[in-house]
């Protein structure tokens, strides 16, 4: 496992202490979400993968993962929206666009400006924005259909596919705005299920020219397939620390009643997420690994979802209220569990929840959480019971004697 460091100790201080508290309404306020976003120039926390030649701390990778889990831990909203950013950032500073870098970074180590970022939508097929090339730079019309951070954001970085399959990013403003031959539209804010003060929006492009002085880079279309394959354990952290969210629930203190029933539960999750964590942290650092990246990011997402529904359930029907911690924290499970998706993953997702198939119930009155039919040894696969071959009832049915 990695080792800790005074940022990350100061990050963890300040999220548990200011940013925990007030995780619900993060998740339902703009304004509040945006208000905890700009406390991250507090702690320098807006320019982690700045390069330090532009006044950027420029952590290690390890050293960014870390932290992205305790942002997740303490409010999924607030990773996520400070995840754009510094993605933008990190894609800018490595632009070979020398004179757009000179105009922006100095303003993002200012905490002056902040950028969102839109390219998700290339997975698509075809991708929804199209480029053409003209004299001066390139038009775009379509649609970015995922775009977060609108009031938040001053900039997002657009990417457009060309037609001879290339792709050009360029950096456009986050904002409706005119051109004389063209218009950038802004939807409302979705309404969506989770993360919601995010304020995710579509973008309208209608003949938007973008000038080759706000090009980030060009790029052939074998890298975006080659950077998801880079990249496939890097949304693991926002899952990580929404199974620990799930588990800080599970172990606050419980009535003596359910005390005997939660602790077992908590404890066993807790050693699973502690191994978890440990495997994805050694392939990230390019240790040997018994498990695929694919497969160790699906491990990641079925624990957040069994954290966040053992907290649900360990609530009790509290956790129907829509501001109790539990009902939050399964809702950002949804989303991490979708977020930067591939078919890689989405294959090894579903079939992680496969290989937790359907199985007969334990049929011994005394069956209890550590029972071995419960709980089988670690690498040991429980036998799935096909659908066809379950054992048809001698009985009649429908309550008849």
């Amino acid at each position: 496992m990695p080792s800790t460091f005074p940022l990350l100790e100061t990050t963890h201080t300040w999220l548990k202490q200011c940013i925990g508290p007030q995780a619900n309404r993060l998740d339902s306020s703009a304004a509040d979400l945006f208000a905890a976003f700009r406390q991250l120039a507090d702690y320098g926390l807006h320019i982690l993968r700045l390069p330090s030649c532009w006044g950027g701390l420029e952590v290690t990778d390890c050293q960014f993962r870390q932290l992205q889990e305790q942002f997740a831990r303490y409010s999924g909203a607030l990773a996520f929206l400070q995840a754009q950013h510094h993605s933008a950032v990190a894609l800018l500073s490595r632009s070979p666009n020398e004179a757009l870098k000179r105009v922006y970074l100095p303003q993002i180590a200012a905490a002056k400006v902040a950028l969102g970022i839109s390219f998700s939508h290339l997975r698509r097929s075809p991708p929804p924005l199209q480029a053409v090339p003209v004299s001066d730079g390139y038009v775009l019309n379509g649609q970015a259909p995922w775009v977060t951070g609108w009031g938040c954001f001053q900039h997002f970085i657009v990417a457009a596919c060309l037609p001879d399959r290339h792709l050009v990013y360029g950096l456009v403003p986050f904002h409706h705005q005119s051109q004389s031959s063209g218009e950038l539209r802004c939807s409302e804010p979705m309404a969506l299920a989770a993360l919601m003060a995010t304020n995710t929006v579509a973008v309208e492009f209608c003949d938007w020219r973008l000038p080759t002085h706000q090009v980030v880079d060009l790029r052939p279309w074998e890298s975006l397939a080659a950077g998801d394959r880079q990249n496939v354990l890097h949304h693991s952290f926002y899952a990580l620390g929404c199974a620990q969210a799930g588990l800080d629930i599970l172990q606050a203190p419980q009535p003596t009643s359910r005390t005997g029933l939660i602790h077992p539960v908590a404890a066993q999750l807790s050693t699973e997420l502690a191994d978890c964590r440990a495997a994805i942290y050694s392939a990230l650092n390019g240790e040997a690994a018994d498990l695929s990246h694919q497969k160790l990011r699906a491990w990641a997402i079925d624990l957040a979802n069994r954290c966040a529904q053992a907290a649900v359930i360990a609530s009790a029907g509290a956790a129907n209220n829509l501001q109790h911690p539990a009902q939050r924290v399964v809702r950002e499970a949804m989303v991490f569990s979708v977020t930067g998706q591939t078919q890689p993953v989405m294959a090894a997702s579903l079939e992680r929840l496969l290989l937790r198939g359907y199985r007969l119930p334990a049929i011994e009155e005394n069956a209890s959480l550590n029972s071995p039919n419960l709980n089988p040894t670690a690498g040991e696969e429980q036998k799935i019971m096909p659908w066809g071959s379950l054992p048809l009832p001698t009985g009649r049915l429908n309550g008849s004697r």
